[in-house]
């Protein structure tokens, strides 16, 4: 079952409080105050990890507490630390507080990692307040209390390449030929309701992560359907791959019509984003559609019948080069 978006709510330890005690033995009746400190409340840490890839454990367990600290105790014995609590979430995971309604937290790499809510300080002792003038203090400091936090987390899918289209393009079929990946395949719209990724070969050592981001409609960017739910998860794609049934009566609507709620969603990410338009389904058509006089040639494939699939990778690979020269030097760029 995939998972993308959850709302949960973490707790961190109480601090443990600080204990009053004076020393009391055969030899030393007044031996003074020897109270020790509380420890500290466990912290609540997100972490991302690589091994997963939907927030289904988050789903079932909407509270997270982590436990307090040890109270300290006589002879200056403090108090244990609360044990750390750690959230292990997919990478690509995006943190809002809730009450803040405030992004807090963007866990895009393995082992990124984010305090969620900080333990509380646990008091102090009364032998912290012994001095040569007040040898017998009676008193602690209180102890912190936990915080409490309401998260919402959401899962952005993280690839290097996003299959984007109308209901039956032909991007599941096409992922489950490149990849081993077996989404399900259908002659109906909404075949596909949650991304499915594959690795695909590019030739030699060289691969690739490419989603199958479900079929978009116009008025997504509006929250028609399941917009929102669909376009989220292609932020986070190096290079779009746009495929536009080329049998269809109305491919230049067709790639107008994604082109524009991309674009609505997201400012630049069709314009900025490096894409290639592929017309599918070729084993289908009765003639080659029209293309625009504007258009970059795009590629012609066949999923079903294994049509241009070498050249598709051949681009795929190209652009991908070019991507990553480019963000290199963009990166340099802002190093400076």
């Amino acid at each position: 079952m995939f998972v993308d978006e959850v709302k949960l709510t973490v707790v961190s330890g109480d601090g443990g409080d600080g204990c009053v005690s004076f020393l009391r033995e055969k030899f030393r009746p007044k031996g003074g105050p020897d109270g020790g400190d509380g420890g500290t409340g466990g912290d609540v840490v997100l972490m991302a990890d690589p091994q997963l890839s939907t927030l289904l454990d988050q789903r079932y367990r909407p509270l997270y507490e982590a436990k307090r600290g040890v109270h300290g105790s006589g002879g200056r014995r403090h108090g244990a630390g609360g044990e750390t609590l750690v959230i292990r979430v997919p990478c690509g995971t995006v943190v809002t507080d809730l009450d803040l309604n405030q992004q807090i937290a963007d866990l895009s790499e393995p082992e990124d990692s984010f305090v969620a809510a900080k333990g509380g300080k646990g008091g102090l002792g009364n032998a912290r307040f012994a001095t040569s003038t007040r040898q017998s203090p009676d008193f602690t400091t209180d102890n912190e209390q936990g915080t409490e936090r309401r998260l919402l987390l959401e899962l952005k899918v993280i690839a290097d390449v996003g299959l984007v289209g109308l209901p039956n393009a032909g991007k599941s079929t096409l992922l489950s030929v490149l990849s081993s990946a077996r989404p399900k395949v259908a002659s109906y719209p909404f075949t596909t309701l949650d991304p499915h990724l594959g690795i695909v070969s590019l030739g030699g050592y060289t691969t690739c992560v490419i989603a199958d981001i479900p079929g978009l409609i116009e008025g997504a960017s509006d929250g028609k359907g399941l917009g929102h739910k669909f376009l989220k998860h292609i932020e986070r794609t190096r290079v779009l791959l746009v495929l536009v049934d080329g049998g269809s009566d109305s491919v230049e609507e067709d790639c107008e019509v994604l082109h524009g709620e991309l674009e609505a969603y997201h400012p630049g990410l069709w314009t900025d984003r490096p894409h290639m338009i592929v017309l599918t389904k070729s084993d289908t058509w009765l003639e080659p559609p029209e293309i625009p006089d504007h258009w970059d040639q795009p590629l012609t494939i066949s999923a079903e019948a294994g049509e241009g699939l070498d050249g598709l990778r051949r681009r795929i690979s190209a652009v991908l080069d070019e991507a990553g020269a480019q963000e290199t030097a963009d990166d340099l760029a802002s190093s400076v």
